[in-house]
């Protein structure tokens, strides 16, 4: 099997699958997985991979991405390191959960269909609440309303049919948890006013990101592929400056915070050296490019505060799903994201080590302790 270089969420990940899947999972430091799932439905042309990497904490929560992978091995290979990711996201969230994923290889522009969503939701329903899914990247509240017709483990759903809706207001509300603690960690004030923090991404959570900046007191500057999306903005709020592109953003002069909140990856050899920003604080996933950056962060005096602590306001939304949702009880969970980030802040100044190594460190301890008990 090839090689893949995918690095996720600063935890250690599955980087190369040439000595097989079962090595992987069996053998190395990489794997661990509870279970790994394959799944077909010939008739729909459903191809699938279920990954559960620890139900410690409770049912594996993770959703469902939807995508044409190269190759067989490079689903697995997303799906593992994906899974794996969200048991910590999940620890740090303080969630009754463990961690899952799972990945439907193909185009959804093309062959994604109300058979073969249904079909995945059969498979989802054949694991009995091990793994409750709900959206990603190509999948939509839509798709997770027609998967919840064949399993009860949906979540994401439209409030028509008993769900949250749209998790993005969360995810912009814990993000902005985590600059608030930033901010309270370098300067000492719980607060962004008279900042100037530039976003890459003002879509689905970054355009809320921009209000509760400007309600705060920061000065905002923006860029986004979608020249719709920075319209959007200005033509709402002409005092926000917009920059060309993210190489413009990030050598931006007299920037407080950074963050990104559109393509994984964002910090990596190029874009570290030429940040001005003093802290990186966004709503991307997977932000750290490959191992070792975040020291590279550090190295420059640049605060980071971790992305899967600090987007983890969409996640809290999905799992109160399971509980009949109400929106104040998951925005009290997602203030929670402010505590959590500064405790992270505290263990790695303690420990000596970056931020991200110091997030892992928390939810391995939980995770264990769960173990144990």
């Amino acid at each position: 099997m090839p090689s893949s270089a995918a690095s996720y969420l600063g935890v250690t990940t599955v980087t190369d699958l040439t000595d097989g899947v079962l090595h992987t999972l069996f053998r190395s430091d990489q794997g661990g997985h509870e279970q790994v799932v394959l799944c077909q439905d010939r008739a729909s042309g459903l191809k699938a991979v279920i990954a559960i990497h620890s139900t410690a904490l409770g049912p594996a929560l993770g959703g469902t991405r939807f995508y044409p992978y190269a190759s067989e091995e490079e689903a697995v290979a997303d799906a593992l390191n994906l899974s794996r990711g969200m048991s910590y996201k999940n620890a740090m969230a303080g969630l009754d959960h463990g961690g899952g994923k799972a990945v439907i290889i193909g185009d959804p522009e093309t062959i994604k269909s109300e058979e073969l969503l249904l079909a995945y939701g059969r498979f989802v329903e054949s694991l009995g609440g091990r793994y409750v899914t709900a959206c990603d990247v190509g999948t939509y509240v839509a798709d997770m309303d027609v998967v919840a017709r064949e399993t009860r483990w949906a979540t994401g759903r439209s409030p028509e049919n008993g769900g949250a809706g749209d998790s993005s207001v969360l995810t912009a509300y814990g993000v902005f948890q985590g600059m608030r603690a930033s901010a309270q960690h370098l300067w000492g004030d719980p607060t962004l006013r008279g900042r100037r923090v530039a976003i890459a991404g003002v879509g689905k959570v970054g355009h809320h990101l921009v209000e509760h900046l400007l309600q705060d007191g920061a000065e905002v500057v923006i860029t986004d592929v979608r020249e719709e999306s920075v319209r959007r903005i200005l033509d709402k709020h002409p005092q926000v400056t917009a920059v060309a592109d993210t190489d413009a953003l990030i050598r931006t002069d007299g920037l407080d915070v950074y963050a990104p909140c559109a393509l994984g990856g964002a910090l990596n050899d190029i874009s570290v050296p030429a940040l001005t920003a003093k802290v990186v604080c966004g709503a991307a996933n997977n932000q750290l490019a490959h191992p070792g950056v975040e020291k590279d962060v550090a190295d420059r005096g640049i605060l980071y505060a971790p992305d899967y602590v600090v987007n983890a306001g969409g996640v809290i939304q999905v799992a109160d799903e399971l509980h009949g949702f109400d929106f104040d009880r998951c925005k009290a969970k997602a203030s929670k994201i402010f505590d959590t980030t500064l405790a992270i802040f505290a263990r790695a100044k303690e420990d000596g080590i970056p931020p991200a190594a110091a997030a892992d460190r928390i939810a391995e301890q939980r995770m264990a302790e769960a173990r144990r008990g």
